[in-house]
């Protein structure tokens, strides 16, 4: 559908992008990956039109429509509704009936149907008879509000008008309209970073069983994988065309490096045999004719080059946390109202103790960011609160880049803050989040998103902090720097409360779950995938719940029955993989001792084997022996969890 042709871009003597080429085809999944700065943005921006190359070309069918998301924009029509807003996603409809109702009149007006003019009319009024049926221009009304609910709003929410929304909301009514629009190609920047995980979760099923193709810019790496099937990496200029997922392109990437790699290294063992070859025997009458034909070899030879990686990478390691008491921080009956007068918590109970690791999740409003803000002391409420003893908190907040003094240097807004000897290694903790040379001089105001939430993060290396409050510190990070991060947040020994919508981050990293809805919270013991499987058997009930209203009792009966036995196979499902585990350890354990059996028979009758043998034996048996130790703690591990998970659900 889509031709990029020989694209260079540059800016100035930087040159961004230079002569790379691919196809964007129908119904294509494409994941958009590289570095903050690598060019994502601006290829997205020159295919839909918005800036020129310097050289080559997109080409792009008449026929072929495009929807795109920025990262940021301005609603022009901010005094509409949100559902007003939307429906002028349907303005093309009433151009495209009468465009087909103009066709009708001229077909009905031939009398040779042989004649080429003919077909062309029929294809035409075909082409645009099927556009009219896949937009759905029957069922506006419905599909409006199916899409609008999908992306968060509540019913309550489409009379109000677009100007009351935060800009997170209104980048929602936006992609509401692009997927509403229907165009062929979707062209999607950090679509993500204003959703909460259901409906991030609402677009993956939309974008699954779209009809046209999708182009998306995303560091969500759960987004990427559910979404895409095609990986185009930009890396230093030059792209890379990958046909599969995100984590399958990252298995490909490492093996492709590897490859060339071991190419290059054969090649130059080559070269260097055959150089040597002709330096030995270049004066010799009787090897002339050889040594002339490796001349010409090595002059045809196509040298092998590796691909140069960008591995720039933020370097993190927090403070040892300061001992705290056993409770950091303990809520009773909390509540917080917005002017006094709608309640945004009502009531609600939290406890966290020394050590732990928790998310608060739900939707967007739902009061996530105003419990954090409680808990440091910024806003006002009723209730209790009690901060535990010796408790120091860090925290990041979501809308950084407005917090932070645009006036100041990078170096400025941490020299500013820091007190006693760190002010000594100010420097090199601006290096380890990739600020250095004459970065540390930029003013913060022309700092890119990435760099604003680098630079807020350095600000909690300045002091040691035992719980870190971090409200989507994630937003503008590269996939690199997030797992930096995240191996950073799990060798921190405080207690930390993170604000996220991003699964791939917190899987593995929490291991407590507090769900925000209907201004209370939730608690959920486990990590954010547990959370989630019973989220959606959750969801399930609550369907079948509602039907079971207006259904029979055989109906409700088999409602039941049903929910029943999702809640069996999801236990089935989680005994089963326990059970795996306990036998998966122990084969193991017996392949270890049967090997480990091999090898003692072998050093108890040393006249077998030799003496450097014997060596290299026993330093087996030693790993083996390592080995198997390792695997008794995993298989007592895995029984334990098997049989709490028994009792806990007999």
């Amino acid at each position: 559908m889509i031709s990029v042709n020989n694209l260079t871009i540059r800016f100035g003597n930087f040159e961004l992008f230079s002569d790379i080429g691919f196809l964007i085809n129908k119904r294509d999944r494409i994941g958009l990956v590289g570095k903050n700065g690598a060019g994502k943005s601006t290829l997205l921006k020159v295919i839909n039109g918005d800036i020129s190359p310097n050289e080559g070309n997109i080409s792009v069918p008449t026929d072929i429509k495009i929807g795109y998301l920025p990262q940021q924009m301005i609603l022009e029509n901010a005094k509409l509704s949100v559902f007003e807003e939307a429906r002028t996603a349907f303005q093309n409809v009433l151009e495209i009936q009468t465009e087909i109702d103009k066709l009708n009149v001229q077909i009905a007006n031939y009398h040779d149907y042989t004649e080429d003019e003919y077909s062309k009319l029929i294809e035409k009024l075909t082409h645009l008879s099927e556009h009219l049926n896949i937009i759905g221009a029957d069922n506006v009304e419905q599909n409006i509000e199916k899409v609008l609910k999908g992306l968060g709003f509540s019913q309550t929410d489409f009379q109000r008008k677009i100007s009351e929304f935060s800009g997170g909301w209104k980048m929602r009514v936006e992609l509401a309209k692009i997927l509403l629009q229907n165009p062929d190609v979707i062209l999607l920047d950090e679509p993500t970073n204003h959703l909460d995980i259901e409906a991030i979760q609402w677009l993956e099923s939309f974008l699954e069983t779209y009809g046209g193709a999708v182009l998306v810019i995303s560091h969500d790496r759960a987004f990427l994988d559910n979404v895409t099937n095609r990986t185009i990496e930009i890396n230093l200029g030059k792209i890379y065309d990958y046909k599969v997922s995100y984590s399958k392109f990252k298995v490909l990437q490492q093996e492709r490096l590897a490859q060339q790699i071991a190419a290059y290294e054969n090649q130059q063992k080559l070269i260097e045999d055959t150089e040597r070859f002709i330096e030995r025997f270049r004066y010799k009458a009787t090897k002339a004719n050889q040594v002339q034909s490796r001349i010409k070899q090595l002059e045809k030879l196509d040298r092998l080059e590796i691909d140069e990686l960008d591995n720039a990478a933020m370097n993190i390691k927090f403070p040892p946390a300061p001992r705290s008491g056993d409770i950091v921080v303990k809520i009773d009956e909390l509540s917080q109202t917005y002017d006094g007068k709608k309640y945004i918590l009502n009531k609600i109970d939290l406890i966290v103790e020394r050590g732990e690791k928790i998310a608060f999740v739900g939707r967007n409003g739902e009061g996530k960011t105003t419990l954090s803000k409680v808990i440091i002391g910024e806003l006002e409420y009723s209730g209790e609160l009690k901060i535990g003893h010796n408790v120091k908190i860090g925290y990041f907040a979501q809308n950084q880049d407005e917090l932070l003094d645009p006036e100041l240097t990078v170096f400025e807004t941490l020299d500013r803050i820091a007190v006693g000897d760190i002010r000594t290694k100010l420097r090199d903790i601006l290096g380890s989040f990739l600020f250095s040379g004459e970065d540390i001089d930029k003013k913060v105001k022309v700092l890119s998103g990435g760099e604003h939430s680098r630079l807020s993060l350095a600000k909690l290396l300045l002091e040691p902090y035992n719980l870190l409050v971090l409200d989507e510190p994630t937003n503008h990070l590269d996939m690199r720097s997030k797992d930096i991060l995240k191996q950073a947040l799990l060798k921190f020994d405080g207690s930390l409360i993170i604000v996220s919508h991003d699964r791939y981050f917190l899987d593995g990293l929490v291991d407590k779950v507090y769900e925000f809805k209907n201004h209370k919270i939730r608690q959920h013991i486990g990590g954010i995938y547990d959370f989630l499987r019973k989220k959606k058997i959750e969801n399930l009930k609550e369907l079948e719940q509602k039907e079971k209203v207006q259904a029979s009792q055989t109906k409700e009966k088999v409602s039941e029955n049903k929910i029943l036995f999702l809640e069996r196979k999801e236990i089935e499902r989680q005994r089963r993989s326990l059970q795996n585990k306990v036998e998966k350890a122990e084969k193991e354990i017996e392949r270890l001792e049967k090997e480990i059996e091999t090898l003692h028979n072998l050093l108890s009758n040393p006249e077998k084997i030799d003496a450097e043998e014997a060596n290299a034996v026993f330093e087996k048996f030693s790993k083996l022996n390592s080995e198997l130790e390792h695997q008794m703690d995993l298989w007592e591990k895995a029984g334990n969890e098997l049989h709490e998970f028994e009792e806990n659900n007999s």
